[in-house]
């Protein structure tokens, strides 16, 4: 993870990254990273230009540090009680993050900043990874229940149902759909009942 920010504070200086976070996404969903300034989002958060300076030092930081943030909320792990339906409702919500309108241009200018700058790849590979760990739970759940074969991995269950979503919405830049996420959930769980996930014995 980034170094960026370090551990939550609290008090006063809770308030002024909290404000700082905020105006930072507010920015990339407006303008995008290239259009993302220092000067930008402290007249946006109130913050004293020389302050976000000294923090955050460039855009690059500002970035980073919001996905650092992002990666300490809580989030909504699905529990449809079947394997299918947790990894369906995972990949619909990669898609939504992507294609809503008001969510999806700040999302984006996250990945192309992660692209560009080394200190918010690392915040976003930290932020990618905890989410993936986290997803982990939906197939160790599907193994306990006899659903997948025991010495399933786990996480390349996960990365092969969403792996074909982020593969057309950077690589190929095509457009991805509700339907496309189901079919792509649907994929992964039909390899991973045929053993294909199955760890190799060493």
């Amino acid at each position: 993870m980034s170094g960026v920010g370090g551990a939550r504070p609290g008090g006063r200086t809770a308030r002024t990254r909290d404000a700082v976070r905020r105006a930072t996404l507010a920015e990339l969903a407006d303008k995008g990273f290239d259009g993302l300034t220092v000067e930008a989002v402290a007249a946006r958060s109130g913050v004293h230009k020389t302050t976000v300076y000294r923090r955050w030092r460039n855009a690059a930081g500002l970035a980073a540090d919001a996905l650092d943030l992002a990666a300490e909320e809580a989030w909504p792990l699905p529990d449809t009680g079947t394997v299918q339906g947790d990894l369906r409702a995972i990949t619909a919500m990669v898609v939504h993050g992507f294609e809503d309108p008001e969510r999806g241009p700040t999302a984006r200018a996250l990945v192309v900043a992660a692209v560009h700058e080394p200190i918010t790849g690392e915040a976003l590979h930290g932020f990618l990874t905890g989410r993936l760990a986290q997803a982990e739970e939906v197939v160790e759940r599907a193994i306990a229940r006899g659903e997948l074969p025991v010495g399933t991995d786990a996480g390349e269950v996960v990365r092969t149902a969403v792996g074909a979503l982020y593969y057309r919405l950077f690589i190929t830049n095509e457009p991805v759909c509700a339907g496309q996420a189901r079919r792509s959930a649907d994929a992964a769980v039909v390899a991973a009942r045929a053993g294909v996930f199955v760890r190799d014995q060493a």
